[in-house]
């Protein structure tokens, strides 16, 4: 496909709408890279509990969060992520991380710190990002900005399906604790970007919408 090199892609969301296989398939089927923003959080979170940090207390979160060094591969096929050189791709996906991600997200030094290496890997363009708040503060000049979304019995039983587990229930009751403080938070609450185009794959396979942001993508032409 013939893509402008140069291009951003933006998708941000709610937990369980589909945003990470989406963007990965796009990233391959166009030729670009992929950045998963969430995973850096978890790989700071991961950090910060290894390293012994209350991450209920802002402050000591923000006194030690330019310390880890972390490092994301952006190859769409095999994304990974390292921290202090350690693989932790396996690790931020534990029951410990997914308790802890939200309140160390929410602390301004780390997204201060995340958002300046965010925008340091989209550099010249080329890459598909997903996250929360990418096409509202990462980089709000995207040429493609997207907004994906499902309901919350479509996403927890996604989640649930994913995360091996039959507890539906507490799944959604997870996602939606998530979702009030992703949306409520101080600092780059997750919020539909200006411009941004509102998927919502609640009734949509995951092939139809890759073939949506393909389609907005090839737009970009």
């Amino acid at each position: 496909m013939n893509v402008p090199k140069s291009v951003v892609v933006a998708v941000d969301g709610t937990s369980g709408s589909g945003k990470s296989s989406t963007c990965r398939a796009v990233a391959d089927r166009v030729g670009l890279r992929y950045l998963d923003t969430g995973a850096q959080y978890r790989a700071m979170t991961w950090w910060m509990l290894a390293a012994g940090v209350d991450v209920h207390d802002p402050a000591a979160v923000a006194a030690r969060a330019g310390e880890p060094v972390l490092v994301s591969g952006t190859d769409p096929l095999g994304p990974t992520i390292t921290v202090d050189g350690r693989d932790v791709s396996v690790e931020i996906r534990s029951d410990e991380v997914n308790g802890a991600v939200s309140p160390v997200s929410t602390v301004p030094e780390v997204r201060s710190r995340l958002v300046a290496l965010q925008r340091e890997l989209v550099g010249a363009g080329g890459i598909v990002v997903e996250g929360r708040d990418i096409g509202s503060v990462v980089w709000p000049e995207a040429e493609v900005k997207i907004y994906l979304t499902a309901d919350p019995a479509a996403r927890a039983a996604r989640r649930a399906l994913e995360n091996d587990t039959s507890d539906v229930a507490a799944t959604q009751e997870s996602l939606l604790a998530r979702d009030k403080i992703d949306s409520g938070r101080a600092v780059a609450p997750l919020t539909m970007a200006d411009g941004a185009v509102h998927i919502d794959s609640t009734d949509l396979t995951l092939d139809e919408v890759v073939e949506l942001v393909v389609g907005l993508v090839m737009e970009r032409e």
